[in-house]
């Protein structure tokens, strides 16, 4: 490894760091959006039975906030209980707002890195390219420093799509993972709403 970072000359460096911070972010957004810790699968019938227990505390919604992201949704909802519903609307809406703004967490990084990663490769072939023609001179030309410019050249070139092509799909894959929960969060806020006002 440590003889294609030589041959591949500087220029490597930008990508090799560009591509550790990518996938930092692409463990990090994995991890943190698991499907089990945006939108438990208990929590749906846990909500429905302090709903028909009625009387629900205040600490009991704090708790419920503190749970996960769907719960912050349902916490806000039984927050507003018995306001007009384009009230509690507006409320959830505020909280799916902070919500998305979690959910989507690095993405814009990681799709920054996606786009700059081939300019960062081609850079390094400018640099190979200019070294390459440096090995011509007026008594003929040096065969180390031309080897060693197609090396940079190609080296980078290869290694911008390397580190965009993953991280490109990584983007794409979290993007429409936040929009299914953004999504399915706003259908079970909407389905609460109407258990609230049926049951007043």
């Amino acid at each position: 490894m440590w003889e294609i970072i030589e041959a591949a000359g500087w220029p490597i460096w930008p990508l090799i760091i560009t591509s550790i911070v990518g996938f930092a972010i692409v463990i990090e957004r994995a991890w943190s959006l698991r499907e089990g810790f945006i939108i438990p699968g208990t929590l749906i019938d846990d909500v429905q039975k302090m709903i028909v227990k009625g009387n629900i505390k205040k600490d009991e919604i704090q708790s419920l906030q503190q749970h996960s992201m769907l719960g912050e949704i349902y916490a806000t909802v039984l927050k507003n209980q018995g306001k007009p519903s384009n009230v509690i609307k507006i409320a959830v809406e505020q909280t799916g707002e902070s919500v998305s703004y979690r959910l989507e967490k690095y993405l814009g990084v990681l799709g920054t890195i996606s786009t700059v990663a081939p300019l960062l490769g081609l850079f390094g072939t400018i640099i190979g390219m200019v070294e390459l023609f440096s090995s011509f001179t007026s008594s003929g030309h040096d065969v180390a420093v031309f080897a060693r410019g197609i090396s940079i050249a190609l080296y980078n070139t290869a290694g911008g799509i390397v580190v965009a092509v993953p991280a490109m799909i990584a983007y794409r894959f979290f993007r429409s993972k936040v929009d299914h929960f953004i999504n399915e969060m706003e259908m079970l806020a909407l389905d609460l709403i109407e258990t609230l006002q049926g049951n007043s």
